[in-house]
Order: structure tokens, then sequence, then C-alpha cells
């Protein structure tokens, strides 16, 4: 495999772990209005991300910073033709992030509930954008010669896209509400798991429908046994969590967004970008990628640098990894 090839599967494992990590992430903060009946069970909600959160989003700009430096016109080209939904993305995650550390400091309903609805608007409209712009990416975008936006934005709303918008939001409902489970207790957890077996197929629809899809219209061999692999795995996390699995579910979870996230990916190599408009503008692993010696450099730092990044992670969910309840939740306290 050349150094190409393998940095466009180096990025397509870090969008995965991404989704996978920041999917119930998100799915929490989405879920806040949903499960929690009162402020010590937001905070229970909270908590259960508090450690965690801020790492997951590590995943986010090592993927972008790895296709800048491997792959800079698709860099160039994906971040100028979706600029609205990737600006709109940064403001929810930034306004996420304030939320969590200003929401306590103040002993106020009011106040509280402002930035409650921070959070939930900020853990909802990143899963609805990414998904909109790797679903539009991996099924084609009208960009001509020079790699620019034909037409408008309206031509980011294939239905392709907006399937995957659809598909990721509701994907990380679903792997919220488990991981809920997994880390709470009580009355909390019960609520989480109902939801998830309850509500759980129809939120994956969208998913199921958007691998399909593509197989059909792009897809080879490879890529539609590992989109079936993904597909049966999500099938099975709802047979284990009925068991009360609750680990197992969220496991194969995982696997359903590999499976989803890498079929997508690899679904129209050696394109990284197909253009609707003329094939030939199309942007491809050897027409995109970095000199042989950018690529040489960034794969040594990546070598010594990304095990000691998952070491570390690891290590923080080992440390955080008891369940919670609302009888751990102390009284609010302002500084």
């Amino acid at each position: 495999m050349d150094l190409p090839t393998l940095w466009f599967w180096v990025i397509a494992a870090l969008w995965t772990g991404y989704f996978f990590l920041e999917g119930f992430d998100f799915g929490v903060g989405m879920l806040t209005r949903l499960l929690a009946r009162d402020n010590t069970e937001r905070r229970v909600l909270v908590n259960t991300i508090g450690p965690v959160w801020d790492g997951n989003e590590v995943w986010v700009i090592v993927a972008i910073g790895a296709t800048f430096a491997a792959f800079p016109p698709w860099y160039a080209t994906m971040l100028s033709a979706e600029y609205l939904p990737v600006l709109l993305i940064l403001l929810a995650l930034i306004g996420r992030g304030v939320a969590f550390e200003y929401r306590g400091k103040v002993d106020s309903d009011r106040w509280r509930r402002g930035w409650d609805l921070v959070i939930l608007l900020g853990s909802w409209i990143p899963p609805l954008g990414w998904g909109l712009i790797i679903a539009g990416v991996a099924t084609g975008l009208p960009i001509g010669k020079d790699g620019v936006l034909v037409g408008g934005m309206g031509g980011l709303f294939t239905w392709p896209a907006v399937l995957g918008a659809l598909a990721l939001a509701g994907f990380s409902l679903v792997h919220g509400a488990v991981f809920v489970a997994l880390k709470t207790d009580g009355d909390i957890r019960a609520r989480a798991r109902a939801l998830a077996l309850r509500f759980g197929p129809f939120l994956l629809l969208p998913m199921a429908a958007l691998m399909v899809l593509v197989q059909v219209r792009q897809g080879g061999l490879v890529t539609m046994v590992i989109a079936a692999v993904g597909l049966l795995a999500g099938a099975g996390a709802f047979v284990r969590l009925a068991a009360g699995r609750e680990g197992q579910a969220f496991a194969l979870l995982g696997v359903l967004i590999a499976g989803a996230t890498l079929s997508l990916f690899g679904s129209d190599f050696p394109n990284i970008i197909a253009s609707t408009v003329d094939p030939s503008f199309s942007l491809t692993v050897t027409n995109a990628s970095s000199s042989p010696y950018t690529l040489g450099v960034i794969s040594w730092v990546a070598a010594f640098g990304a095990p000691a990044i998952l070491v570390y992670q690891g290590w923080t969910y080992w440390v955080f990894r008891r369940r919670i309840s609302a009888a751990h939740i102390p009284p609010v306290h302002v500084p």
C-alpha cells in the first residue's frame, strides 16, 4: 500500500473514531431535555461526559489536520465548499464547551435553562452538519476544474447528503441513550434503556438507508461486506441491550458506525471527492496527495504521537468508568 492510500484510510479511521466518541457525547447533550426530569438529573447527564467530551473533540482536529497535511486540495475543496455548515458547527462547538463550564456558575434556574439550551443546540448542530458534509463529500459534489463549488450552496443539499445528516443525528441519539444506560444507575438508566429500545431502530433507519443507497450506487464487494457487517452489528446492539448488556450494545454500535463510515469513504475509492459536473474534475488519492517527503514526515509523527494519545485517552476512560446516579450529585454550590 502506497503512502497516499495509507493516509486516505488513516483519515477515514480518524473520522470513524470521532463519530464513535462524539456520537455518544453529542447524543447525551441531545437528550438532556428528554431524559432528565430536573436539574439534578441534568447534572448526572452532563457529568457522564464531563471528563471526556473535550478529549473526544481532539479527533476531529486531528482528522482535519491530517487532511490538510496529506491532501491539501481535499482540505481546501471540502472546507471552502462546505464553509457554511462548518461555520455553524464551529459556533455550536464553542457555545457547547462554554455552556458545560458556565451552567453551574450561578444558582439560578433561568441561568441554567439558558445554558442548557446552548448545550442542546450545540449537540444537535454538529452531527447534522458533519453528516451532511461527509455524506456529500463521499457521494459527490458539483465542483469545477478549480475545485470551487458550482451553482451555490444549494448544490450541497443532495439526497445522500441530507440522508447523511439525519443518519448521524439519529445514530448519536441512540448511541447517547445507550451510553447513559451504561454510565448511570437508577431511574435515569431505566429511561435511557427504554428509549433506546423503543425508538432506536427507527432512529437508525436513515443510516441503514444511506449505507444501502451508497452501496447500490457506487459500492464494491469489499465495501458491501463492510456495510453488511455494520448493519448486522447495529441489529445485534438492540438484542444485547434488551438482555441488559449495555456495554456490548455500546461496542456493537461502534461497529455499526465504523461500518458506515469506512464503507462510505471506500465506496468511491480512489476518488476523494467525485465531481458531479465532470468526472475529470474529481479529486483522487493520486492527484490530491502531498509529496512523498511530506507524507513520510507525517507518518513518522503519527507513529510516535498516536499511541501516546490513545493510551492517555484510554486511561481517562478507565479512571472515570464507574456508574453515577442522582445520589452522587452534591447540592448546588456556586463559587
